[in-house]
């Protein structure tokens, strides 16, 4: 059974199709559509191009620290680790300077982690944080325990600290690398939806502009006059918004590089060298510590600097100071080496732990702070990277918006004229 509409509705439908096909009619349908699709397409152009401010600003009071702070998480941990072994190492009663070195670092991870983790919703960012909460006080009870049998004399305390910095290693830190992953990647999620096109926005545009072509067709049809004033303002106005997130775009991705050679890879990579760095220093504490073999501890040791080296040629210049103090570390480290297998066990730890200018840890020490000096400037560039590609479109949402709508005003002004003909 087919369902018939009432007599009234067909009959204004009919009338609406005879309507449609009329002169007037046609000049009245291309009136419509041009409001609605100029409207249509300046409040998506502001609702897109605002969007762009405000991951700008997301950028720069969330992601953008978050990850900053997830990064120096991981190096606190580490740093926690080596100086906790350094501790270790000097036997008795450390100094009061490596034992606040341990607690410091302990201070600058909790102080990270409310950071990189603060607001977080994500459920998997929220069993990070429950882990590594878990995991922090038994690594700290662990060390302390050490700590306690170390001063006494007992061997067992360099079991208590192997098992803290398994811990550390296989628990601690591989958490907190998840945790720097996922937000680097939300800062290069940020970044890209700043300086990436309004893909919508630009659609909607050159759907006016054609438009534009088509109604200008029509008219010329019906009306036979070559241009319609207001259908061409129309289409100046829609070009004009259509140019302005052009250059928008083009300044916005020239302002923020993530390439190979960019400050945001720069800075990873920075933030991983300090990484690796501080583990491999854990391992050159843990390898006297154990006083045994240390072909497998070597290797590690080798590894970490091996990656550290290809980190370094990427960052830095042959003369740069970070390059210069990873050398000076790299052959420290071989002297320990030297002393440990010549069986001079005291010479290797005044190596190790010793105050002199060529000892390790004066050398990783100068290390460490070129490091962090160097992703302290990267990130101010960073930052002013993003700032700068939010800035581009500054105005663009509101200006947008005025020149659809002023484009829809056109075209009505233009073709009320026209459609007065035939009253």
């Amino acid at each position: 059974m087919r369902l018939r509409l009432p007599a009234t509705v067909r009959a204004g439908a009919d009338w609406l199709k005879r309507l449609a096909a009329t002169t007037p009619g046609v000049i009245a349908s291309i009136a419509v559509a041009a409001v609605v699709l100029c409207l249509t397409s300046g409040l998506v152009c502001a609702n897109d191009l605002s969007d762009k401010t405000s991951r700008r600003d997301n950028a720069l009071t969330h992601s953008e620290p978050q990850n900053n702070a997830a990064q120096n998480l991981y190096v606190a941990l580490s740093q926690a680790d080596a100086s906790a072994a350094t501790a270790f190492l000097s036997g008795g009663i450390e100094s009061p300077q490596i034992r606040s070195q341990y607690q410091q670092a302990l201070a600058d991870a909790a102080a990270a982690l409310a950071t990189a983790t603060a607001g977080a919703n994500d459920p998997q960012i929220r069993g990070i944080v429950a882990n590594i909460a878990a995991d922090l006080p038994a690594y700290t009870g662990l060390v302390e325990s050490a700590r306690a049998n170390n001063r006494q004399g007992f061997p067992i305390g360099s079991a208590y600290l192997r098992e803290a910095s398994g811990l550390m290693q296989n628990s601690l830190l591989p958490n907190a690398a998840q945790l720097a992953t996922q937000r680097a990647a939300a800062l290069r999620a940020d970044q890209d939806a700043i300086s990436g096109p309004p893909v919508l926005a630009i659609f909607l545009l050159l759907v006016v502009l054609v438009g534009a072509v088509v109604a200008s067709r029509m008219l010329l049809q019906r009306t036979n006059r070559l241009f319609n004033v207001g259908i061409t303002a129309a289409a100046g106005a829609a070009a004009l918004a259509l140019v302005w997130i052009a250059i928008a775009t083009i300044v916005s991705t020239s302002a923020i590089d993530t390439g190979s050679g960019g400050p945001t890879t720069r800075s990873e990579d920075l933030a991983q060298a300090r990484i690796l760095g501080q583990q491999a220093r854990t391992d050159e504490m843990l390898e006297l510590i154990t006083r045994g073999d240390t072909t497998g501890t070597e290797a590690d040791f080798a590894n970490k600097t091996g990656q550290l080296r290809i980190l370094f040629s990427r960052v830095a210049r042959a003369d740069s100071p970070v390059r210069r103090d990873f050398s000076q570390w790299v052959q420290s480290h071989g002297k320990q080496v030297d002393y440990y297998n010549a069986a001079n066990y005291p010479a290797a730890v005044a190596q190790a732990i010793g105050t002199a200018p060529t000892d390790s840890s004066a050398t990783f020490t100068a290390l460490d702070d070129s490091v962090r000096a160097d992703l302290a400037r990267t990130r101010v560039q960073v930052r002013e990277q993003i700032a700068s590609a939010g800035d581009s479109w500054i105005g663009s949402a509101a200006g947008t918006l005025v020149l659809l709508v002023f484009a829809a005003g056109a075209a009505v002004v233009g073709l009320w004229p026209r459609l007065k003909e035939f009253q």
